[in-house]
């Protein structure tokens, strides 16, 4: 919208389209916040009695000076950045007031309660319709907002296991394992970005908004890839084999002398330059063809095991890199976050937290362009806000406009 606000807007795509956030815990704030990476105005709104659950998620906690006062969740700080945040009793007359305030003036509403719960709150799809027409709604569940299972809370782990991910993860289908991160919750946050934008797109033709819903378990079964073609079309069900590649081999983690190395022959004139630089028959019995080779995983996971097993890490890659095969090290988080790559490519951004100070978060993992090859991405973040910060700041812009 082009309604002038007090509130400092930042570039990007998205700059001047202000998103009201009811979101909490993880989906719909990472795609709130995904918006705000993209110059969205993004006001958070919190309850009264502590703000966003995961708040309250640690530890870890850092605090000013090491002090148990104003401490604040790292896992909060990672789902919030380019955000405001006011604090509003959806249940009182002045709370409802100025959310009705904020709906007829955002593009964008994001929310994730239970299936019912707006409804009970007063904004169901209709009474939001008629506060705005233009408005694009976000809606994240559990399982799915109809259906015989519709109704079901929604939580990271239990998602993973139910949309399959974890039958898929692990050292053997006997270890079904949970990811690292929340890639459920994650998942589901940015196809709801994607569907807003496109929703967006709309009803620049249409005039019209419209509501766009997600949920964790679409977004997981979204992302089987060629695991959920092997079930529908082939009939056979993917199970969890560790570090190394259902169809494609050799293609996964070694170990070396010192550590490891992952690898990636991913076609056949990949495997001759591999073997060649690693004194293999590229056309022997069993392992000249991929299909032969997946066939024989085994077999081929040892014969590499054992050509790797007398190098160290650091001279295995520069041979590999020699060879032209694709090849990485495992690095921890340490590692990625110091690693020079990384902060090229802008995906660490410093910003200054109003209690924390300065701070450095983990950045936004787009970068736009002009066509002169200018960089036009947003440099210019904000810290995740501490709770209610900005409350005055837009019931002053409410009610100016």
């Amino acid at each position: 919208m082009s309604i002038p606000h007090p509130l400092e807007q930042a570039d990007g795509p998205l700059a001047g389209t202000i998103v009201t956030d009811l979101s909490r815990a993880l989906a719909g704030p990472h795609a709130a916040m995904m918006l705000g990476d993209l110059g969205a105005t993004v006001i958070k709104v919190e309850n009264p009695g502590g703000g966003d659950d995961t708040r309250g998620w640690g530890p870890p906690f850092v605090s000013p000076l090491g002090t148990d006062e104003e401490r604040e969740s790292t896992y909060f700080l990672s789902a919030n950045r380019n955000k405001r945040s006011i604090s509003l009793d959806l249940k009182s007359d002045e709370g409802r007031q100025t959310l009705d305030g904020l709906i007829r003036r955002s593009d964008v509403l994001i929310e994730n309660f239970r299936t019912g719960v707006l409804d009970r709150l007063g904004y169901g799809t209709q009474r939001l319709a008629e506060l705005n027409p233009r408005l694009v709604v976000l809606s994240i569940t559990g399982f799915g907002h109809d259906g015989p299972e519709g109704g079901r809370p929604g939580y990271d782990q239990i998602a993973q296991g139910e949309a399959g991910l974890m039958s898929l993860t692990g050292s053997g289908p006997e270890d079904p394992q949970r990811m690292g991160v929340p890639i459920a919750d994650l998942l589901a946050g940015m196809y709801g970005a994607y569907g807003v934008l496109a929703a967006l797109l709309e009803r620049a033709r249409t005039g019209r908004g419209q509501v766009v819903r997600t949920s964790l378990l679409a977004a997981t079964v979204g992302v089987h890839a060629y695991q959920g073609t092997k079930w529908t079309v082939a009939g056979e069900v993917g199970r969890a084999q560790g570090n190394h590649h259902p169809s494609i081999c050799p293609y996964g983690l070694f170990r070396t002398r010192d550590g490891a190395v992952q690898i990636a022959v991913g076609s056949e004139p990949l495997w001759k330059r591999f073997c060649a630089a690693f004194d293999i028959d590229a056309d022997a019995d069993g392992i000249a063809t991929n299909p032969e080779r997946v066939a024989n995983q085994a077999a081929v996971i040892d014969l590499v095991t054992d050509r790797f097993a007398h190098h160290d890490t650091d001279t295995l890659l520069r041979l590999l890199a020699d060879a032209g095969v694709p090849a990485g090290k495992v690095r921890d988080l340490r590692q990625v976050y110091e690693w020079e790559q990384t902060r090229s490519q802008g995906l660490l951004v410093d910003v200054r937290h109003r209690t924390l100070g300065d701070i450095t978060l983990p950045g936004p993992p787009l970068r736009f362009f002009a066509p002169d090859g200018t960089e036009t991405t947003r440099t210019r973040h904000l810290a995740p806000p501490v709770l209610a910060a900005d409350t005055d700041a837009v019931r002053a812009w409410l009610e100016a406009v």
